[in-house]
């Protein structure tokens, strides 16, 4: 597995990797996509995971406003048939890799209370993070919004 900046040629795999996850509504894929791949000065990362000439996976992070050193993961997907194989590992650790060569300080990640992100909470604790918040009814009423931090 290979991870890569994300470029626009992967546009079409990571559609797939959302519709198949489910992670949000595909049709956003290209609005937040395009900042990134539009312009040099975007502050965004976004890395694909890649194997044998295929996205299989992807991160999304950028810069919280009004902080200073602090990120935000807003989004992480792995096709479900390679989900469990490292892919997810391997991608957050490239995100943290390249977040301390830029003196970055923390990343965050915020996810679902409900019982079918349990496993997604699992992995998170998994790779380090620590559950630092937990807003009630935040997603919708009864799906809290969990808040994971690591300092980098």
């Amino acid at each position: 597995m290979k991870i890569r900046p994300t470029k626009s040629e992967d546009s079409d795999a990571l559609r797939k990797v959302v519709n198949k996850t489910g992670l949000f509504p595909a049709d956003m894929l290209p609005d937040m996509l395009h900042p990134f791949l539009a312009s040099q000065t975007d502050e965004a990362i976004w890395l694909t995971c890649e194997l044998n000439g295929t996205a299989i996976g992807f991160c999304f992070a950028r810069p919280e406003e009004m902080t200073e050193g602090t990120w935000n993961m807003l989004a992480i997907a792995v096709l479900p048939e390679y989900q469990g194989t490292g892919a997810g590992r391997l991608i957050v650790k490239r995100l943290e890799e390249d977040l301390k060569t830029r003196g970055q300080r923390v990343l965050i990640v915020d996810t679902s209370g409900a019982d079918e992100f349990s496993g997604t909470r699992k992995f998170y604790g998994k790779i380090g993070y620590t559950e630092e918040a937990r807003i009630r009814d935040f997603w919708a009423a009864g799906d809290d919004k969990v808040v994971f931090w690591k300092a980098l």
